[in-house]
């Protein structure tokens, strides 16, 4: 049975206008989890949880696998939000003298190899740096206590390409031994879809689908159709459909089953931002 570093059951959170509808998923160690959804999905509130930054109303949350309160787990995470929250006036060493402080693993040779690597210098404020490399230093730190699990909100967020890439890089070198794992919301699917071994949908407050990343984008299609020949389209070989000015549009499971069955239709490969879209822009699922 494979372990897990999150394990969310049957999560319920209650505000005024929104629910988070019993959310149940987990995280495997060792892997990547992509986490994607709308704004306003329930994604950041689902990592607060997680956090106990705040208390849930129902359900079970275990990290690591320990009660998510227990305050042991907290050194064993490394946790990066989508803005900076290091005074513009620290520096990079000023950082690592309050975090060697608060972190019992604290590795200050690792912290100064990555300040290395990816050119932060020591001794200017926080405040005179690019986002992109005031997130790498807030990642940075994140990883130089040694955590066994990260968690990141929208923190690729707003960077250039070539930045994302060298963040990603850094999350598929973190898991490399397999008992580490990441889990990471985005709205920039391409990035998810690039490194994720699994991917959650949440949607309105709940879970669409948790599925392996690999099933998504390889065996999930589009079939693209006239309205006539929709009809003939039977129900059991699609999941959702969504009618165009000019077609009718059907997400499917087995691209290959269908593309064989149905010999003169246009059946395409489908992206992780597409499956996205289809639930989240108010397909009809099959049946309806």
């Amino acid at each position: 049975m494979e372990e897990n570093s999150i394990l969310v059951e049957d999560l319920c959170k209650t505000f005024p206008g929104f629910t988070l509808d019993h959310v149940s998923f987990t995280v495997p160690k060792g892997r990547i989890v992509g986490f994607i959804g709308e704004n306003g999905a329930g994604k950041s509130t689902t990592i607060k949880l997680i956090l106990n930054e705040l208390k849930k109303d129902g359900g079970s949350i275990e990290v690591l696998g320990k009660d998510h309160s227990d305050c042991a787990v907290k050194e064993d995470i490394g946790v990066v939000f989508d803005e900076c929250n290091f005074h513009d006036v620290f520096t990079a060493k000023n950082i690592e003298k309050i975090l060697s402080g608060v972190y019992k693993s604290w590795d200050s040779g690792l912290y100064r190899q990555y300040l290395k690597r990816f050119q932060i210098p020591e001794n200017k404020p926080v405040g005179s740096f690019s986002k992109g490399m005031k997130m790498k230093l807030s990642i940075l730190c994140a990883l130089a206590h040694k955590p066994k699990l990260l968690i990141m909100d929208e923190a690729t967020t707003g960077l250039d390409p070539v930045v994302r890439d060298e963040i990603l890089d850094l999350f598929l070198e973190f898991i490399q031994d397999e008992e580490h794992s990441v889990f990471f919301s985005s709205h920039i699917t391409s990035d998810i879809q690039k490194i994720a071994d699994y991917v959650i949908l949440l949607h309105q407050g709940k879970v669409i689908f948790e599925e392996q990343k690999d099933d998504l984008v390889y065996n999930y299609g589009i079939l693209r159709c006239g309205k006539e020949a929709f009809a003939g389209v039977s129900q059991e070989d699609y999941l959702i459909h969504r009618t165009t000015n000019v077609s009718e549009e059907i997400l499917v499971r087995d691209r290959d089953a269908v593309k064989r069955k149905y010999r003169d239709m246009i059946v395409d490969n489908a992206t992780l931002e597409e499956i996205m879209l289809f639930y989240i822009k108010g397909g009809i699922p099959c049946g309806d």
